[in-house]
């Protein structure tokens, strides 16, 4: 059986990225580990972490090998300035999406099988004057991606997102006809086909108050979303809802479904974060490579201190290895 190879993107130089990257490679694990990052970096940290770790440029034409604690290969891109924990510098913002880029070119050319990233501060690079709305957004635009599905999953609950980083008023007009039927075929195809459910149950989540309340807080349920969500099931899919969102996350209902659906960033993700907060991943569907992410932001303040708490991490690359193994129909 291949070794699958996993590129981690360090992330923001200033936040715990580095710290939990480092984390993660004082373990064994069945997979290759590459970290993307300014290699001096990563060394100059696992030093301030009294972590014995030593960082060796990454040389692709060497046979994979599953990952020992304390020798993490780097794919090394330099910052632009020395990066100073919990210290945000605009002029490191581009180094950040030159790791992403690099990782996405290695999972394109098959040198990675899958890419797990560290948390951005999005703030940054857009005043490093590049716009930049998220991980989701850019892995789509630079693979060529019409259509991409954000999902966050802890071992008990997977919620994914019909739209992601928009100003809440922007809401209600992305919710088109279009838009949530292809979040809903993405989202029941990656069920089947990555997590092996034959027949996905998917809880779909109403925008409005009382999911509308039959027009009387609003028409979107009515006009776009149940119209929707017939015609899904006439094509085969199992779907509950419109639900509201208040009540849609019982126990009961939570046992007897495999996704829920919301309808936007906030609505849904309070509820699996309080459930699974630092165990908890992010997954992007519907592109044409593997990727998982962390499920916590740049936490600026403990960068450097040894107190960031790694176990995101540690289920992002699980989770990644897996997806990597299953893409290549090994178990």
């Amino acid at each position: 059986m291949a070794v699958a190879r996993i590129a981690i993107t360090a992330g923001e130089p200033a936040g715990i990225g580095p710290d939990v990257t480092l984390a993660a490679a004082i373990n064994n694990w069945d997979a290759e580990l590459v970290a993307i990052a300014d290699r001096a970096l990563l060394q100059d940290r696992a030093e301030q972490l009294s972590l014995n770790i030593e960082c060796v440029d990454f040389d692709p034409s060497q046979q994979r090998n599953a990952h020992r604690a304390g020798r993490l290969p780097v794919l090394d891109v330099r910052l632009a300035e020395p990066a100073v924990p919990g210290r945000l510098n605009p002029a490191n913002g581009p180094y950040v999406l030159q790791t992403l880029s690099k990782a996405i070119e290695g999972c394109s050319a098959g040198t990675f099988d899958a890419m797990v990233t560290g948390p951005v501060q999005k703030s940054v690079i857009n005043d490093a004057g590049i716009a930049f709305s998220g991980h989701t957004e850019f892995l789509a635009t630079a693979t060529g991606t019409d259509r991409v599905v954000m999902m966050l999953a802890t071992d008990t609950l997977r919620v994914a997102l019909v739209t992601t980083h928009l100003p809440l008023q922007q809401v209600p007009a992305a919710i088109t006809a279009q838009t949530l039927r292809e979040t809903l075929q993405i989202l029941h195809a990656a069920l089947r086909q990555n997590f092996g459910i034959a027949m996905p149950r998917i809880a779909v989540l109403g925008l409005n108050p009382h999911a509308g309340e039959s027009g009387h807080m609003g028409r979107e349920e009515i006009d776009t979303i149940i119209p929707v969500l017939e015609e899904c099931r006439a094509a085969g899919m199992q779907l509950e809802g419109p639900l509201p969102a208040d009540t849609a996350f019982s126990a009961d209902r939570m046992a007897g479904s495999d996704a829920f659906l919301a309808m936007y960033h906030d609505q849904g993700l309070p509820v699996l974060k309080f459930a699974g907060f630092g165990k908890a991943i992010n997954i992007t569907l519907g592109l044409p490579l593997i990727r998982t992410s962390v499920d916590h932001g740049t936490a600026l303040d403990l960068a450097g201190s040894g107190r960031a708490d790694a176990g995101s991490m540690q289920h992002a690359l699980q989770a990644a290895c897996r997806l990597a193994t299953s893409s290549k129909g090994e178990s």
